[in-house]
């Protein structure tokens, strides 16, 4: 029994070797994302290829075999591919739900004619990008543009501003991208040329641009043309200042943090898609608007939303202090690592900007908690009519899997889930299903939320459709997804 285990083991590591240079070559030659789920499969590992495959217990009832998908792969590879993503996962459902006797081959052209020979789409890319600013979101965000370079037709970063720090300022900023405390590691290889002031990451020359004043620059002079801006300093908040960084060579402008006045503020898979296409200035709202519209919006299409509270318990941040000291803010002027601390979070009234069609009062607090990072949303909500638990659970569950908010919004069972195990995750909020709580028209959930990592991914699928270059998913089929007890 013990050597069944152990052989089927193997085969499924077996297979999941024979997947990974398929999707590399899709990926760096053709332009084509694999996912699995919704959840990409380019460079990833044998084990988190294999994890992936396990996850799809939550949509299916069981494990979904690598044994199934890699024919669909095997079949993808040669065909006449143009830029775009695939799931594997809504191809192997599809295809068990079809009847006709069809081969995978023949389904899989089938599916993916969209895409195929004279109809595929022409790459968009490469699109230059210049982050001004490398903090914590920052460098995030410049790992997460680095890991999805590969294809040569996506995000490029080309450049990133700073003040400069000291004679060793390059060696201590590419110090800072190598090694993460929360993090962990940079996956691959870092080099510095003081020279030429710039950081070879995974051999992507990034150049460093010393300068204190947005306006005097001209990003035209290194060879950067068209370029999104990523500001991450939250300097400048308004159009006014924004518009400072509209210099020769930039395009347009984003800012991670939210926006006010005019700016738009954009929650991706919510509203980005009513995003006029001629705007220069986007703001990507907080990191907690982020992890709760998606939600809101979701249940509010379902079930109707009356009034809302949502609270916060939010990681600090490197807005307070380590030690008590002065702080404009009264309460975050107290020592970070050793309180609790109660503070505004302007995430409630930033729904309205991102669901203007959104009628619901939404109130909001948070609280400050010694821990670096992952942070959980509280949201209260009274329902426009009763609902059970398990309605409730399910339909967020088929939410996370399928649809337009599925790359936004995850879904865990897990009975002894904490804060550190969604570190580094890429959705923007996470439903925790044990934590729910649901009576008559009143729905309490508990919604996990990196607000570091999933944040820059929700700015980075931004940049991504602001610049022209974010491919529909494939295929684009009406497949029910079959339903279990959570």
């Amino acid at each position: 029994m013990t050597t069944d285990h152990l052989d089927r083991w193997n085969a499924h590591e077996a297979s999941a070797e024979a997947m990974i240079p398929i999707i590399g070559h899709l990926y760096r030659d053709k332009g084509v994302t694999i996912l699995l789920h919704s959840r990409s499969l380019v460079n990833k590992s044998v084990i988190s290829i294999l994890r992936t495959h396990r996850f799809a217990r939550q949509i299916e009832g069981e494990e979904l075999s690598i044994e199934l998908t890699l024919p669909f792969l095997q079949a993808l590879a040669g065909m006449e591919l143009g830029p775009s993503k695939i799931d594997l996962g809504r191809l192997a459902m599809a295809y068990r739900a079809d009847d006709r006797g069809l081969s995978i081959e023949e389904f899989t052209a089938e599916a993916l004619a969209d895409v195929i020979g004279g109809n595929k789409a022409e790459p968009q890319g490469p699109r230059d990008v210049v982050l001004y600013g490398f903090g914590r979101i920052g460098r995030l965000v410049a790992r997460l543009l680095i890991e999805k370079v590969g294809s040569g037709n996506g995000l490029n970063l080309r450049a990133v501003v700073v003040r400069k720090g000291g004679a060793e300022d390059l060696a201590k900023r590419a110090s800072l991208l190598r090694r993460d405390s929360v993090h962990g590691q940079f996956n691959g290889t870092i080099k510095v040329n003081p020279e030429n002031n710039t950081i070879i990451a995974n051999g992507n020359v990034i150049r460093f641009i010393y300068s204190d004043d947005p306006t005097n620059l001209d990003y035209t002079e290194y060879g950067i043309n068209n370029a999104i801006l990523i500001d991450n300093t939250g300097k400048w908040r308004d159009r006014t200042g924004l518009e400072q960084h509209l210099r020769p060579g930039i395009g347009k402008v984003l800012l991670t943090a939210p926006g006010k006045g005019d700016v738009p503020n954009i929650v991706h898979g919510v509203n980005h898609l009513d995003l006029d296409a001629s705007e220069q200035i986007v703001s990507c709202a907080s990191c907690t608007t982020n992890a709760i519209v998606p939600p809101l919006k979701a249940m509010d299409d379902e079930f109707g939303i009356v009034r809302g509270h949502v609270e916060t318990v939010h990681s600090f941040t490197n807005d307070q202090n380590l030690l008590d000291n002065y702080h404009k803010a009264d309460r975050r002027g107290r020592s970070a690592p050793f309180n609790l601390v109660l503070t505004e979070t302007g995430a409630a009234s930033a729904v309205a900007k991102a669901m203007p069609d959104f009628k619901a009062k939404i109130t909001g607090n948070s609280i400050r908690v010694p821990t670096p990072d992952v942070s959980v949303a509280i949201l209260n909500l009274q329902l426009q009519r009763e609902v059970t638990r398990a309605e409730v659970l399910e339909y967020l569950r088929r939410v996370s899997l399928s649809g337009p908010l599925s790359r936004n919004l995850d879904y865990t069972v897990a009975t002894d889930a904490v804060s550190s195990d969604f570190i580094g995750s890429r959705a923007a909020s996470i439903v925790d299903a044990n934590a729910t709580i649901v009576d008559g028209d009143t729905a309490i959930l508990y919604l996990w939320y990196d607000n570091e990592f999933g944040y820059s991914c929700q700015v980075v699928r931004t940049v991504q459709y602001i610049s022209g270059i974010e491919y529909p998913t494939y295929p684009q089929l009406n497949v029910e997804l079959t339903s279990h007890a959570v």
